[in-house]
């Protein structure tokens, strides 16, 4: 299983489509971080949001339970 998710820097750019908007509630901390790595690789929080759980959806596994 990886380890770690690598997250490259980019250029500014605008008008990306095929996105739909949704609407969650996180702990500050967690934007805290969001941020933080937004401002290391030039990215939007969005973008960030985006890479990490595309990541996290290639290397998610579900357990089924004993119910």
């Amino acid at each position: 299983m990886e380890k770690n998710i690598k997250i490259t820097k980019k250029n500014p750019r605008k008008g990306d489509d095929g996105y739909k908007i949704v609407s969650v509630r996180m702990k500050d901390e967690t934007i805290d971080e969001l941020d933080i790595i937004s401002a290391k690789t030039n990215r939007s929080r969005n973008e960030v949001i985006n890479i990490l759980l595309e990541s996290a959806l290639k290397i998610v596994t579900i357990e089924e339970s004993d119910l």
